[in-house]
């Protein structure tokens, strides 16, 4: 089984691609959405979380996230904590849903898989690429936020070019290019991957 990593900076579509490859037959792991679960179902990571954040961290059994966010929205040092604290277990439980997969490969979707360490769990890594202005204006559109919002959450994320060229291939998705060609023929290439790993 190859595990294939999927990633890209914020309004960068790598959803929308994460889509074409479940519309082809490849299992999809949302990190994202996991992790909302995983906080909500993990004892050991809730424990950890009421420590660290105090007992308002839950409310009746359920991650208060208003109260979440307006503790690491605006604080680097404890927003760091958190992931520090959400990342292995999402890591462990796409470890283990790709294990149950019987598909040829599997992707993980998630945007930190290089700051998270998430990375060194998967054989190839994709990434999505849209230029900036591009990615500040779907970002604004999907979330309807301020265009200086966008650019704090961007400010978490490692530099998009650095990014990139950590990645094995990249998806231009620039509304120039057509996307779905570009994720038929790299399906075409992860199958063939996946069985010379097989062999």
């Amino acid at each position: 089984m190859l595990r294939v990593g999927l990633t890209g900076g914020i309004g960068s579509g790598k959803s929308t691609v994460a889509k074409i490859f479940e519309v082809l037959g490849v299992p999809v792991y949302y990190a994202d959405d996991a992790a909302k679960k995983i906080m909500n179902t993990d004892e050991e990571l809730k424990r950890s979380i009421i420590q660290h954040f105090g007992e308002e961290s839950y409310v009746n059994d359920q991650l208060n996230r208003s109260y979440i966010a307006s503790l690491v929205f605006n604080n680097k040092e404890k927003l760091d904590l958190l992931n520090s604290l959400t990342h292995p277990a999402t890591i462990r439980d796409a470890n283990k849903w790709m294990q149950q997969q019987t598909y040829s490969y599997t992707i993980k979707e998630a945007a930190l898989i290089f700051e998270s360490g998430s990375g060194e769990h998967l054989d190839y890594i994709i990434g999505v690429y849209a230029p900036l202005s591009l990615r500040i204006k779907r970002t604004i559109d999907r979330d309807h936020i301020t265009r200086e919002e966008v650019l704090q959450r961007m400010n978490r994320q490692i530099d998009e070019n650095i990014k990139m060229k950590l990645c094995d291939t990249v998806i231009v998705n620039d509304e120039q290019q057509l996307v779905t060609t570009q994720v038929i023929s790299l399906h075409g290439l992860l199958l063939q991957k996946a069985g010379a790993k097989h062999d």
